[in-house]
């Protein structure tokens, strides 16, 4: 990859463009979601002027006509002129995906990426001198306390839940469905959060009891804004470093070990294994790197972020094997899903 790049950009760097200029393409994403022309383009019956759609959105007509035509030149809107004007419409992706009201809706994380990531990664070169996140520098509050900064407002907190349950709306049932898991009957997902994941995990193994496990604030902002109808999953407040862990037949660790340094990591798996019955297991979820470092460029992003944000890292697969089989666990099975996450499933 790197020769090919290196032979390909010499009479024109076009790919070390198009890399300088992501982050310029990331904000027009998420400025026009922030503002609503998503779900204004999908309200709308026909396409809508540029001066329609700043009139809506109470924005200047040069502004926003500037922002749509970024827009189609990404291909995630679309243009056509009619009588002169030029008018536009959404395409099926950005319906599917950057409105608000699509069951697939990924809003709430193009939010949080905007709001909270984005300022975060504005001080990765202080991140990469110091090895250290950089929500001090960021946010004015302490580095150490990873979660106390993440749930630092309701508002925030909110934002954060809203990022993992677009997470697993869009990954959840290729997660779930990465191994059988029908031989479980009593799941507990720790970490659960608004109990997205569970819930695909409820839909896929009817027959078991699935627990979403997590602290009593989240619990209580799930139950208040992220519940459903006929909710098959249940809940149960609980901090699972400093206090008991129910008993269960499968746990659950979604996007929980990265954020950690190894001790910690293996401390938990630890008392998982304690506590997990006999024949019982641990299914963890990640976004692998691959062992010979080149990829995937996702998890080595997401890598990077771990270290401007938390005090965790992404790993390999050998990595997670070798804490899982140090904490006692065993019969490691690895599935990767080709899309943003993986899974691995050990035994007691």
């Amino acid at each position: 990859m790197a020769e090919h790049l290196s032979q390909s950009e010499l009479d024109y760097p076009f790919k070390l463009l198009e890399y300088f200029n992501g982050f310029r393409v990331s904000k027009v994403i998420f400025s026009a979601c922030e503002l609503g022309v998503f779900d204004l383009l999908l309200r709308s019956q026909e396409p809508l002027s540029a001066q329609h759609v700043a009139q809506e959105l109470k924005t200047s007509v040069d502004g926003m006509e500037r922002l749509l035509d970024a827009l189609v030149g990404i291909e995630i809107l679309e243009v056509e002129k009619t009588a002169g004007t030029a008018v536009y419409s959404s395409s099926d992706v950005a319906n599917l995906y950057l409105a608000r009201g699509s069951v697939k809706s990924l809003h709430d994380m193009i939010v949080y990426q905007s709001q909270t990531i984005y300022p975060l990664w504005n001080n990765l070169v202080d991140a990469v001198r110091s090895g250290k996140n950089q929500n001090e520098k960021t946010f004015g509050l302490p580095s150490e306390e990873v979660f106390q900064v993440i749930y630092r407002s309701e508002e925030e907190m909110l934002k954060f839940m809203g990022l993992m349950n677009s997470s697993w709306v869009l990954d959840g049932h290729d997660i779930v469905t990465a191994f059988n898991l029908s031989c479980f009957q009593n799941i507990v997902d720790l970490g659960g959060c608004t109990g997205a994941l569970a819930r695909e995990m409820a839909k896929a193994y009817p027959s078991s009891t699935v627990t979403v496990f997590d602290l009593p604030q989240v619990v209580e902002t799930a139950q208040k804004h992220f519940s459903q109808e006929s909710d098959a999953v249940l809940f149960q407040t609980g901090d699972f470093f400093s206090g008991e862990i129910p008993a269960a037949d499968l746990y659950v660790l979604a996007r929980i070990i990265h954020d950690w340094p190894e001790e910690k990591c293996v401390t938990l798996l630890k008392k998982i294994y304690d506590v997990c019955r006999p024949g019982g297991g641990v299914l963890l979820v990640e976004a692998m790197l691959f062992e010979n470092r080149r990829g995937p460029v996702m998890a080595q992003i997401f890598s990077l972020n771990m270290l401007v944000q938390a005090e965790g890292r992404e790993r390999p697969p050998s990595e997670y094997t070798d804490m899982l089989k140090k904490t006692g666990f065993q019969n490691v099975q690895v599935c990767r899903t080709g899309k943003s996450y993986d899974a691995i499933l050990a035994v007691r």
